[in-house]
């Protein structure tokens, strides 16, 4: 990936695509009053990831200082990509035109059509991956996690704040999409809000600084407990960074990005695998075999 400088982000379009109760600064100012109401409610326990320890954290004057619970899924792997890199690839995705999404996010597809609801895609009109994302997928299969990671869609996600962007608490869909969400970041860091709906209970145990080893599979002295739904957890995201979420991170704990947590343009590209059903004795191998060959064609357009 060739050397450049950051373009300046195209112009932001004074309207939104919010629909239903989804709002983002634009729509609340034309609607005019005060929509906090609609706003989700901020869980007062909050915990933070440790990305060296594999553990969630009790934040400094909380309820929950000194106290923490192992936290799987979460592979952080910061500067995945050079300053050079990563102005290099946002100038070319903004060469494209970005649609309007929901909360103030502005994006771009790369993938089939698919109607989750009626589980149902097309494949026409699906070109592959985009050309620059080549060497981003070529170096994700250098490290171990992501060794055999096949990416079989993509979706660029652009935040600012002067539009109030956010994303809301939400699992991937897991028909189409497989074990593994990969997310790139870039331009700024943020912050990936992790909750838990699940009734039941979280098992803490006592976390003196410098206590906590990298998680292994052992005997651990829980002592405290905290309900599931009263849980947020706060895994900060550096720029540059790839994050992957898998197991329990991917299919029980559901991310979000606040708004308080965009500071500047951040652009989030986020790569998809197939699940089971779309690959290797899946009764849709062929479909995900077609897919795959599509995508990795890399003359992807958005869609």
């Amino acid at each position: 990936m060739a050397a450049a400088t950051v373009a300046e982000a195209p112009e932001v379009l004074q309207e939104c695509g919010c629909k239903g109760i989804r709002t983002c600064l634009i729509c609340e100012r034309q609607r005019g009053g005060n929509l906090s109401w609609q706003l989700p409610p901020q869980n007062p326990d909050r915990f933070t990831y440790c990305s060296h320890t594999g553990w969630a954290v009790g934040a400094e004057e909380s309820d929950f200082e000194g106290w923490a619970f192992p936290f799987p899924g979460v592979t952080l792997i910061e500067d995945f990509v050079t300053r050079d890199e990563e102005a290099e690839l946002v100038r070319l995705m903004d060469r494209d035109p970005w649609k309007l999404s929901q909360s103030g996010r502005r994006k771009q597809d790369y993938g089939p059509k698919v109607n989750f609801r009626k589980r149902k895609l097309k494949a026409a009109g699906f070109r592959g991956l985009p050309s620059f994302s080549r060497e981003v997928v070529r170096r994700m299969g250098l490290y171990p996690i992501l060794e055999d990671f096949r990416p079989v869609e993509q979706c660029n996600l652009d935040y600012c704040p002067e539009r109030g962007s956010a994303i809301d608490p939400h699992l991937d869909d897991t028909w189409l999409w497989g074990e593994r969400l990969v997310s790139l970041n870039l331009l700024s860091p943020t912050v990936l809000s992790m909750s838990h709906e699940a009734p039941g209970s979280l098992l803490l145990c006592p976390a003196s600084p410098g206590s906590l080893e990298p998680m292994v599979e052992g005997v651990v002295a829980f002592s405290r407990s905290v309900l599931c739904q009263d849980v947020e957890v706060a895994v900060p995201v550096p720029r540059r960074s790839l994050l992957v979420l898998s197991g329990a991170a991917r299919h029980q704990w559901q991310h979000a990005i606040h708004r308080k947590h965009i500071t500047a343009r951040r652009v989030c590209v986020t790569f998809r695998e197939l699940s089971a059903e779309f690959c290797s004795g899946g009764k849709q191998q062929e479909l995900g075999q077609k897919l795959l060959q599509i995508a990795f064609s890399f003359q992807g357009r958005p869609t």
